[in-house]
């Protein structure tokens, strides 16, 4: 458990469907009265001190975090297999885990369940998008995620995508024309001298290496990370607080 004096974050249990008893990270701000929730959905690298880190920074602005641990399950090869197949096929048990978080999250009597957001990073932002379309999130904040092929339904997004992220290169656009059909509110940027995994700094040496060499020029940067974090919560504060 980690106290300070605006936040404390903790492990926690959450029931999932199949009666598993899921991991996840909880962190409150110190707050009287109930506060929005966010679920946090992690990159590949899964359950870090990265991500810990990212869920203390949106709790000192005010939010209650949840990171759901989606590997928790099984040997993480797997569990990555599985739950890149389920962002792709838009079902499956990863997406039946994060539901069991969005319940547990708003059952928190920290928790105003009528304020609800979800944000995710690489994996996770794929699974953001897909969370906008079930009509339980108030708003999403995806960062370079996968984005499907077309959206029938959305919340409010706020996405950020790296411009020099090759793989992801047509996914703004596609995500903006989706987003501007459905007429909901939305603010898709790309930063054009980021690559993927812009906003997190990646742990481990050969990591931070590599990264910047393979063609999604994954690593952090530090201009479009804090400009994203300000965009975030400028669109969060309009659509949750």
């Amino acid at each position: 458990m980690v106290q300070g004096g605006s936040m404390d974050q903790r492990e926690i249990r959450f029931p999932c469907d199949d009666g598993f008893s899921m991991r996840g990270i909880l962190t409150l701000p110190t707050h009287p009265e109930p506060r929005p929730g966010l679920v946090l959905i992690y990159e590949v690298f899964g359950l870090n001190e990265e991500m810990r880190r990212v869920a203390r920074e949106f709790a000192e602005a005010g939010y209650v975090v949840l990171i759901p641990d989606l590997f928790h399950r099984g040997p993480k090869a797997l569990c990555v297999a599985g739950a890149i197949r389920s962002i792709i096929r838009q079902r499956g048990r990863p997406l039946d885990d994060l539901e069991a978080a969005r319940r547990y999250l708003v059952s928190r009597p920290e928790v105003d369940a009528a304020r609800l957001g979800v944000i995710g990073f690489c994996m996770g932002g794929g699974f953001a998008i897909v969370l906008a379309m079930r009509g339980h999130y108030k708003v999403a904040a995806p960062f370079y995620g996968e984005v499907p092929e077309e959206l029938p339904s959305a919340c409010p997004m706020v996405a950020s995508f790296g411009g020099r992220d090759e793989p992801l290169r047509e996914a703004p656009a596609r995500l903006r024309r989706s987003l501007d059909r459905l007429g909901v509110a939305s603010d898709v940027k790309v930063y054009e001298d980021a690559g993927h995994s812009f906003f997190t700094r990646t742990e481990g040496f050969i990591l931070r290496k590599i990264g910047p060499l393979l063609p999604m020029h994954a690593g952090y940067h530090e201009p479009s990370a804090l400009d994203a974090k300000e965009r975030v919560l400028s669109f969060f504060k309009e659509h949750l607080d």
